[in-house]
């Protein structure tokens, strides 16, 4: 399918959808009106740009980052599905996601937890599933495995868990970040 993306001419009009778990689904003929022109008939009157911002880096994605994913979660003994559903929460897999609290990159890092974990880049996308990766696997070991409690910490910060007594803190954001997680995980676990 990425040899339709970077085709220098296509044959028809491509379009794609990208769901709400980040999969992108590619057609000549739309099923509905989710889908949106990716690659335009060169030949006919309506050519665009060949990979639309919003649709590149979803369509990228998967591709470019399962084997980063795979390797960091090998390395650190986490859940690959784990890792996958923070960063579907986190940053839609938008490498270059930059969140108005400054958390940047795939797994959103803080600067603090940036330089916490030595990432030097927060928007390379090794460093920064790796430095997420082990704040993770850290915060899991903080809270003795407890996935609920680990995702609230990464969300809140691991102060805010421990002063709540080792609950999810009553931030809605928090509140509502854990159970998207939570569904995201189970999916990508039920996917594998």
């Amino acid at each position: 399918m990425l040899a339709i993306v970077f085709a220098g001419r296509a044959a028809a009009d491509v379009y794609s959808f990208t769901d709400s778990d980040g999969s992108v689904s590619l057609s000549n003929v739309p099923a509905d009106a989710r889908y949106s022109v990716l690659l335009a008939d060169e030949s006919g009157p309506a050519a665009t740009s060949p990979l639309p911002p919003r649709v590149a880096p979803a369509l990228l994605v998967r591709a470019g980052y399962d084997a980063i994913i795979e390797r960091v979660a090998r390395v650190h003994g986490l859940e690959s599905a784990l890792l996958r559903a923070v960063i579907s929460v986190e940053s839609r897999y938008n490498a270059n996601a930059v969140s108005p609290k400054g958390a940047v990159g795939l797994m959103q890092l803080m600067p603090a937890t940036a330089r916490r974990y030595g990432v030097l880049d927060a928007f390379d996308p090794q460093q920064n599933v790796d430095g997420g990766a082990r704040y993770l696997r850290d915060l899991l070991r903080l809270f003795g495995d407890d996935v609920h409690l680990a995702l609230a910490a990464y969300n809140a910060g691991e102060g805010a868990v421990v002063k709540y007594g080792n609950r999810i803190p009553p931030f809605g954001e928090t509140q509502r970040y854990v159970p998207q997680v939570l569904e995201f995980y189970q999916r990508y676990r039920g996917a594998s």
